[in-house]
């Protein structure tokens, strides 16, 4: 059975960080961060592919970072320069399949259960 296992949401200041991490049960050729916020539809936020080809929505460029942990089957999201609007539920999502040297497609086959965020101003 494939799992998903999001970890390290919780409550930060404006300007504060945080540091999302995702137990994959099975390696993936790509990984993904969405969100979804309350009353509002869920976002893609950022991707990864296994090598390494990333990709960030414009409202998170600049400020997260996303890596993985091939051999362990771990995915992150760093998060600096956290805004009220980042405030969501963040989930880890997965996709088995993907294209060589291109970035990931949006699609995705499973997804984790999330982790929340929650950034005060």
């Amino acid at each position: 059975q494939v799992q998903l296992v999001e970890s390290g949401g919780g409550s930060v200041q404006a300007g504060g960080s945080l540091r999302l991490s995702c137990a994959a049960s099975r390696s993936f050729y790509c990984m993904h961060w969405f969100r979804q916020a309350a009353g509002k539809q869920r976002e893609w936020v950022s991707s990864i592919s296994n090598e390494g080809i990333t990709g960030y929505a414009d409202s998170v460029k600049g400020r997260f970072t996303i890596s993985r942990e091939n051999g362990k089957n771990f995915l992150y999201l760093q998060m600096n320069s956290l805004k009220p609007e980042d405030t969501a539920m963040y989930y880890c999502a997965a996709r088995l399949a993907g294209f060589f040297r291109q970035a990931c497609p949006r699609e995705v086959d499973y997804w984790g259960q999330g982790t929340q965020v929650t950034v005060s101003s």
